[in-house]
């Protein structure tokens, strides 16, 4: 028996020391969580189909894992969720997106999705997003997902919760959503 184990997957552009992922590690491994937050400088870098196998082959899940994500980070879960081989106890998609929010790019988005075998593949799914986000990473992208998912939506007023211009050391909700 592993235990419980959460992994934290960073946005676009980013890397495991920026923002709350950190501290949220922290907090998770003082209450028994074994904590990977890996860094995936490929993330929204790489198609989606040649990045996400690496991903899958990186980590192992089961029914005591918990995903993070954020902005990019989030958008992979829903890949991720659509073809992993176990159940997850839960999947949190802070920031997240399921088509593209603005004009750029985004190699981390499938074409479209099994929306069923992502919902089969997670027990307990959150949608975290802002009304104002200045990637368009907002709340009607996090309606899209509630909307085929079901799950928790929560809807905010924080922006993009953290980015290069927006310190965001913390993040209590994030803490008290994960048992």
């Amino acid at each position: 028996m592993v235990g419980r184990r959460a992994i934290i997957f960073h946005g676009t552009g980013g890397n495991p020391d920026v923002c709350w992922y950190r501290w949220l590690a922290e907090r998770l491994e003082a209450r028994g969580y074994a904590v990977e937050v890996p860094h995936y400088p490929g993330i929204n870098v790489e198609p989606i189909a040649t990045f996400l196998p690496e991903v899958l082959n990186g980590h192992s899940f089961d029914e005591d894992t918990v995903l993070v994500g954020h902005s990019g980070g989030a958008a992979l879960l829903l890949a991720l969720l659509e073809r992993v081989d176990a159940t997850v106890a839960q999947a949190v998609l802070v920031a997240g997106y399921c088509t593209r929010p603005n004009a750029k790019e985004e190699p981390v988005l499938q074409p479209d999705y099994d929306w069923a075998a992502i919902r089969s593949h997670v027990r307990d799914i959150y949608f975290i997003n802002s009304r104002q986000d200045p990637y368009g990473c907002d709340d009607r992208q996090g309606r899209a997902m509630f909307e085929r998912l079901g799950g928790t939506q929560i809807v905010r007023d924080d922006g993009h919760f953290g980015d290069y211009d927006q310190p965001y050391e913390r993040f209590e909700l994030l803490d008290r959503l994960i048992p």
